[in-house]
């Protein structure tokens, strides 16, 4: 799931990253916005791992999230899928408001 929250005063988008992975232990987020780098996602009570992060608005960004180390997982409500370099697909999210 995505959730995106637009702000008046700056030129960012603040998407919600969410997740329900069936029997993991971690889930971490990984985007071309951070340079690929993990970040690790905060596991809900309902079971669903979540994390927020400020994007620039009117951009694209490629994303996957990583269950437990080594499976690679896409979102089902990604805005778009582009194949990467690897011969898979990565999820994107649009930050435009329209």
């Amino acid at each position: 799931m995505l959730k995106k929250k637009y702000f008046k005063t700056n030129d960012n988008c603040e998407v919600t990253f969410e997740f329900v992975p069936t029997d993991a232990t971690e889930v971490s987020l990984l985007c071309d916005a951070t340079n690929w780098e993990p970040i690790a996602m905060k596991k809900t009570k309902e079971g669903a791992f979540r994390t927020k992060v400020r994007l620039a608005k009117d951009s694209e960004y490629q994303f996957r999230y990583l269950v437990d180390g080594n499976v690679w997982a896409n979102d089902e409500a990604a805005d778009a899928y582009w194949t990467n370099e690897h011969g898979s697909e990565n999820s994107v999210v649009f930050t435009s408001q329209n």
